[in-house]
């Protein structure tokens, strides 16, 4: 299981993670992808991933052992990255320390949003979000890292 981050690790990541708008395209994407598929099913983690940006999905992949819903959850987590602005797990410890978690909000609906880890926000050098890295099937955390490991291994082969 990996470390759960604190929300100021995940507000950090937020700073570090960042792109400009030369080095992501379609490539990127895929290189992202990629490297999480091959970290999953290294670990034969049942996940599904997604890179979104631009308004459509530009990577999808589906590993043995998941399912239908992991497909669902992302775009729930997607949708909350792409609604606060913030990574899906940041979301679910901000409203936990808040004493209400999003589920008993009563302005958003739950079929189209969750605060569960394992969506990240695709972010300019400005901070603006334009996509979303999502996988499902892992705990929330697991999630999260897989994420983080596809972002950074593309990031790091830009240097």
């Amino acid at each position: 299981m990996s470390h759960l981050p604190t929300i100021e690790e995940l507000l950090q990541q937020e700073r570090d993670y960042r792109f400009n708008n030369i080095n992501f395209d379609f490539n990127a994407a895929w290189t992202i992808g990629s490297a999480i598929h091959q970290k999953a099913s290294e670990a034969k983690a049942p996940v599904a991933i997604e890179v979104y940006a631009f308004g459509q999905t530009l990577f999808l992949s589906a590993l043995e052992g998941s399912a239908a819903d992991n497909l669902e959850w992302m775009k729930r987590k997607r949708n909350t990255v792409l609604r606060l602005g913030h990574s899906s797990l940041y979301a679910g410890l901000n409203y936990e320390k808040s004493g209400q978690r999003m589920e008993q909000q009563t302005f958003i609906n739950q079929a189209e949003f969750c605060d569960h880890g394992g969506s990240f926000p695709l972010l300019n050098q400005s901070g603006a979000v334009f996509g979303a890295v999502s996988v499902s099937g892992l705990p929330s955390q697991d999630d999260h890292a897989l994420v983080i490991h596809g972002i950074t291994t593309y990031l790091n082969s830009q240097k």
